[in-house]
């Protein structure tokens, strides 16, 4: 089977102001806004596709295992965790998302021996999740090509610049929670 061809990347313009956009991306939102207004949209476009990006680069260096990015952060979650691990719940509030998510998660770390599921020593009921050597080895083997990537994505960026680009994307996580909560939908 052949590989599939790259994703051909966008044309990107600058704006009199020297900041760049691009003209597709642009086009579309015009055609798709009520009014010219169209910075939010382009904005929205813009953190998919960096978003987007930078998957593309993990994925890239996770070498082929095929961890996925909630996987990969799971296993990062575990490898900071004490020797005890972390509950089924505890890793769902820390990665922002279901106990049903983590769950399959921790399946396929399971699957690929990266962490093992393991019953509290004083609590039989309760069952954490730890990691294993494998997948100490795993953390270990991806972590510098991890930031030689990340180093060269950012190519450029002064450390304010690294400040301020986190600040404002969290901004977007903390809007998009409070609105979340406003609509009612809020994870359980």
């Amino acid at each position: 089977m052949p590989a599939p061809e790259p994703t051909p990347e966008p044309a990107l313009a600058t704006d009199p102001d020297g900041h760049l956009y691009d003209p597709g991306v642009r086009a579309s939102m015009a055609a798709f806004a009520l009014d010219d207004d169209t910075l939010a949209l382009e904005a929205a476009a813009a953190v998919r596709s960096a978003s987007q990006s930078v998957d593309r680069l993990r994925a890239r260096g996770a070498g082929g295992r095929g961890l996925s990015a909630g996987a990969l952060d799971l296993l990062t979650r575990l490898g900071n965790a004490g020797a005890d691990g972390l509950t089924i719940g505890e890793l769902a509030r820390a990665a922002g998302v279901s106990s049903r998510n983590v769950t399959g998660l921790v399946d396929t770390l399971e699957r690929e021996t990266l962490a093992r599921r393991v019953q509290h020593p004083e609590d039989r009921r309760s069952v954490r999740v730890t990691i294993t050597p494998a997948g100490r080895d795993w953390l270990d083997a991806f972590r510098l090509p991890t930031q030689r990537a990340m180093s060269a994505v950012f190519r450029g960026f002064t450390p304010d610049e690294l400040t301020q680009f986190r600040h404002l994307c969290l901004r977007l996580v903390v809007n998009q929670q409070q609105l979340e909560q406003y609509l009612g939908g809020g994870q359980s």
